[in-house]
């Protein structure tokens, strides 16, 4: 069964080497179903795979993007624990996040804070147990030009970023407010 091709030498790279995507994040809970559907909804996102321990859920061609474990007996963190802040997920213009948005106010679930950061225009949202996550979109047609907005003089004066209305944006995207004056940090 063994060919030449088989014994060919692979020596393996030395250096660095960055992963090629973020694949999936998973969390542990004691409310399953309660975060299944809450990342259905907000992900439009669909089960591949579930028992009483533990759910798989996706949006797109990977097998599964977020995992859900059962475990009765976890406590919620306090808010001064250490640990994860958000995940976030990026739309591929501001009508999808806006669509979004609407879309999710409609089922009650709304933003916590809404903040045009200069590189993005988020929205944060908590699951059920607590969890933050960003849905946003960029605010520069390139990663080359939101990267340079981190040295940027506004950046540096205000890392965080400016709150916005999301009401107020999504009319005036209706209205015919050019998308680039809408994402710009004022």
């Amino acid at each position: 069964m063994d060919s030449n091709a088989d014994r060919l030498r692979r020596p393996l790279d030395s250096k660095p080497i960055t992963p090629s995507l973020f694949a999936h994040f998973v969390l542990r809970t004691a409310n399953k179903q309660a975060l299944v559907d809450w990342y259905c909804t907000v992900l439009a996102a669909h089960l591949v795979f579930e028992n009483d321990f533990i759910s798989f859920v996706t949006y797109d061609d990977e097998h599964h993007r977020v995992a859900f474990i059962q475990m009765p007996d976890l406590k919620k963190a306090p808010d001064d624990a250490w640990g994860l802040a958000h995940v976030a997920y990026t739309f591929a213009d501001l009508g999808q996040l806006l669509a979004t948005y609407r879309r999710l106010k409609v089922e009650g679930i709304v933003p916590v804070r809404t903040i045009n950061h200069g590189p993005t225009v988020s929205m944060y949202y908590k699951d059920p147990d607590g969890n933050q996550v960003e849905l946003q979109v960029d605010a520069f047609r390139t990663k080359e030009e939101a990267a340079g907005y981190f040295h940027s003089a506004p950046f540096a004066q205000n890392p965080i970023g400016v709150l916005f209305d999301a009401d107020k944006m999504a009319a005036d995207y209706e209205a015919g407010v050019a998308e680039e004056e809408l994402l710009r940090r004022p």
